[in-house]
């Protein structure tokens, strides 16, 4: 495992772009301690973001991982150049030839999936903590540890993203139309998805639910389903949500069978590239 971790670790350290593009993300990531800054002052009407709750414990985990998986897209570059590569400058011929198999080769690729996720699941619960020092109102440790399945959510959410990405570098070899695919791929899944709605139409406040039921096991929306938006959770919009008469009531908890249906799809792309690979003439 070592071996084939650090075989891809040299590549990405001699590529400017990958080493660019990871910059750029985790400086995006640690954005994220930016929104503390936003203030509106208008008149009597003052407004500070960090105020309203964002960073109070265990919220913040929430918050954090569904703000920084918007930015997984520059590491979803990464990995789609970082496969392309291997096809325009003949390396992947050169490791096979130099003994590493095909099984080793994706495995590789996996590993270096798996890190990248990690190390942005670290830097993201430290960001947090630190915000979570500073900003919550509540600092017990009992609190401050409370609601960290977050964190494995988010870390599975960019593995399966990752690895949908690896898949389309293989099967298409080339970065920007494996990203392209990706986003026809959304379209897909969006269109699908307004058919059921339109195909349900008539089981009127059932709708949502036949829906909901078939679309969480897609790939896209299973990622999506592991991390709901945390915005309506806030305090201040339910008590807005109250004085107009409507109730929130959505489930904001990480689903043991929305981790199951991610990693089945994990699991999926992972084989299928490396069935892709067996089967194609080098």
């Amino acid at each position: 495992m070592i071996r084939l971790l650090n075989i891809e670790l040299y590549k990405l350290k001699h590529n400017k772009a990958s080493k660019a593009l990871i910059i750029i993300y985790f400086a995006l990531l640690a954005s994220i301690a930016l929104i503390a800054a936003i203030k509106f002052d208008i008149g009597p009407i003052k407004f500070h973001l960090a105020d309203q709750g964002i960073f109070n414990f265990p919220y913040i985990w929430h918050f954090n991982t569904y703000v920084a998986a918007i930015f997984k897209f520059f590491l979803l570059l990464v990995i789609v150049s970082m496969m392309a590569n291997e096809y325009s400058y003949k390396t992947l011929k050169q490791n096979l030839i130099d003994g590493l198999s095909k099984r080793e080769f994706i495995l590789s690729k996996f590993y270096a999936v798996v890190v990248l996720a990690f190390l942005s699941t670290v830097f993201v619960f430290v960001v947090s903590l630190i915000l979570g020092l500073i900003y919550s109102d509540f600092n017990e440790l009992t609190i401050i540890f409370s609601d960290l399945e977050y964190l494995v959510a988010f870390f599975l959410k960019l593995v399966c993203f990752f690895s949908f990405g690896l898949f389309f570098g293989i099967l298409i070899k080339r970065s920007a139309f494996a990203v392209a695919a990706m986003v026809v791929w959304l379209f897909i899944e969006s269109i699908f998805k307004g058919y059921l709605f339109w195909k349900f139409r008539d089981l009127q406040s059932g709708t949502q639910e036949a829906v909901d039921k078939i679309m969480q096991f897609l790939p896209l929306e299973a990622m999506s389903n592991l991390i709901k938006e945390p915005i309506s959770r806030l305090g201040a919009v339910k008590s807005v949500a109250n004085q107009i008469g409507e109730e929130i009531t959505k489930d904001y908890s990480v689903g043991f069978l929305n981790i199951i249906i991610v990693l089945i799809w994990t699991s999926i792309f992972i084989y299928f590239s490396f069935f892709l690979l067996k089967k194609r003439d080098l």
